[in-house]
């Protein structure tokens, strides 16, 4: 990651004294526009990095200038603790990281390596669903890999998503297709993880579990001037939520339903179905959901604790689907035991 490329210059720097644009590039495997970049945002940020001219000239930081560390602080580490190795989801990343975090508490002092290995016990992170459902990230490093050295990527991406799956922020249906893109930032969302990228007709994000295939192309990627990752997500999220299509029912539902229904949906009051007395504790809602499938798999998952007010063809999609397991069950009645 960017960061990690920062420290890096910084480090090679003190060691080595000076170093030429082309040099730190090659170490860095980056462009020398990449390169350069690094060194603005080390100056803007106040380090004393400058470049000499000539032939023997390259990039040098101030005599006598070196950076320093300082120690973790409690709350610092009770942080650092908390985004343990296991959330990475991939096996690999998390042995990885898991290597790393054991080099860092190897170097705290004794009395803080102890607090943070009794923490260490105190946390666990599983993030595998109650019934083994999973994030695909074996695409996850190499992804990691082109992000961390602004290398092109040329991937098969499956457009196609499960009909329980929100709409993803990427090309909604179609098979799989293959594309070339520049590769600008990874996202964390929840357990989902999403790669923001730049293709031929602008900004896309992809759901990295449904990458097929990566391969880092020894092409370097453009990035675009002033382009800020958690800004752009911000925007495109808040563009998705107020385009992204919807699809309302109205319901009548049990008080467990009702709170349950809000902690995950966009929900409100909607006016009361009066057939039944106001005082039963039943909550009349309109739901926002994806489409009509999510609105009647909902439905059938409350069962009777939910009854659907509107729209008519909602309720008629329901009441044909369980005239039709009805049917189903009372034909097989007999032929179990």
């Amino acid at each position: 990651m960017r960061a990690d490329r920062l420290l890096s210059i910084l480090l090679l720097l003190q060691s080595r004294g000076q170093l030429s644009g082309r040099e730190l590039a090659e170490r860095l495997e980056v462009s020398e526009r990449t390169l350069h970049r690094d060194m603005d945002a080390l100056s803007a940020a106040g380090v004393p990095v400058f470049a000499l001219r000539g032939r023997k000239g390259g990039w040098q930081l101030e005599e006598n200038w070196r950076t320093q560390v300082p120690g973790l602080d409690e709350a610092e580490l009770r942080a650092l603790l908390m985004a343990q190795p296991r959330i990475l989801g991939d096996r690999k990343l998390a042995a990885a990281a898991e290597r790393a975090l054991g080099k860092l508490m190897a170097s705290l002092p004794v009395p803080l390596r102890a607090r943070a290995e009794s923490m260490r016990q105190r946390l666990y992170i599983d993030t595998t669903g109650w019934f083994g459902g999973t994030e695909d990230l074996s695409m996850l490093p190499i992804v990691q890999e082109a992000v961390a050295r602004d290398r092109k990527l040329k991937i098969r991406y499956s457009n196609r998503r499960s009909r329980f799956e929100p709409v993803s922020l990427a090309d909604p249906g179609g098979a799989s297709s293959e594309r070339i893109i520049d590769p600008l930032g990874l996202v964390a969302k929840g357990s989902t993880w999403y790669l923001v990228a730049n293709t031929g007709s602008g900004f896309r994000t992809f759901r990295l579990s449904r990458i097929q295939n990566a391969l880092l192309l020894d092409v370097s990627c453009e990035r675009p001037a002033n382009f800020d990752l958690e800004s752009h997500w911000r925007s495109a999220t808040e563009d998705f939520l107020k385009n992204s299509p919807r699809f309302e029912a109205i319901l009548r539902l049990h008080p467990d339903a009702a709170r349950e229904i809000r902690t995950w949906r966009m929900a409100a009051e909607s006016t009361p179905d009066t057939r039944n007395s106001p005082r039963d504790g039943w909550s009349t809602l309109r739901v926002q959901f994806e489409d009509e499938y999510h609105a009647a798999f909902v439905a059938r998952a409350f069962g009777a604790r939910a009854e659907v007010v509107a729209p008519a063809a909602l309720r008629n999609r329901l009441r044909s689907e369980l005239e039709a397991s009805l049917r189903q069950y009372e034909s097989t009645s007999g032929s179990h035991v």
